[in-house]
């Protein structure tokens, strides 16, 4: 199971949201650039980077400063947040982005999905982000009725880079992943998931780990990184 450390984006800051809340947003001092090279020196094989201002806006705002973290840091690197067309998704993956994640849009606009895989096999993750089971959009903010499994089940295409599943109201709060509806997505689709949300402790990486045989390929880790709870070194040692 790999580990995957995640930098959130703000006006060009560091940052990590409770429960994907704008107004509890914690800065950081460390550039993101500090941050990724610190991650890389631990050993991460790949950094989860969200764009949240594009997330909220539906346009990226972050695109200048990745596009140059990923030449100057030699890791791999997945991006979300304000993706909604083609150019963009091209823009990112022609620049050096390894993955691509689709969140909003996968919901509004399965056609352009189903473009985005054709063209960039295996580098076209779904984000699914949800509250008690149902799917939100737009940065978090905006909560419909769809059930998270019905839209995994949408896209459980060979093709398709995986799906990262992400409990809102445990994210940022170091509260322990949200187990049962993260099953449910495991039982539901073959393509390979993505845990993020909650997650605390290296205990608490160690449980998902048992999930690997369901299809669980991996876990987004970032406050517990940040605040010193997790040491990422140890994560991917342990874990590998």
């Amino acid at each position: 199971m790999i580990v995957i450390p995640a930098i959130d984006l703000i006006a060009g800051k560091v940052v990590r949201l409770y429960q994907g809340r704008f107004e509890q947003e914690k800065r950081y001092s460390v550039s993101a650039e500090q941050v990724a090279r610190d991650f890389y020196e631990q050993g991460a094989k790949l950094i989860h980077l969200v764009d949240l201002e594009g997330a909220r806006s539906g346009r990226p705002r972050e695109k200048e400063l990745i596009l140059n973290l990923v030449k100057e840091v030699a890791v791999d690197f997945e991006i979300g947040g304000g993706i909604r067309d083609m150019d963009t998704i091209r823009e990112y993956l022609e620049g050096g982005i390894k993955r691509v994640i689709l969140g909003t849009v996968a919901y509004h606009n399965q056609g352009l999905v189903e473009n985005a895989v054709k063209e960039f096999p295996g580098r076209i993750v779904i984000g699914i982000d949800a509250r008690r089971g149902k799917v939100s959009v737009s940065g978090w903010e905006k909560e419909t009725e769809l059930d998270a499994v019905a839209l995994a089940k949408r896209f459980d295409w060979k093709d398709l880079g995986g799906i990262i599943y992400t409990e809102i109201e445990r994210d940022g709060t170091l509260s322990g992943p949200e187990l049962k509806g993260l099953r449910r997505i495991l039982e539901a689709v073959q393509v390979p998931v993505i845990a993020s949300g909650g997650i605390s402790s290296l205990d608490e990486l160690l449980a998902l780990k048992a999930y690997e045989g369901l299809g669980l390929e991996g876990a987004i880790v970032g406050k517990a990184i940040y605040e010193g709870r997790i040491k990422l070194s140890e994560a991917i040692k342990v874990l590998s």
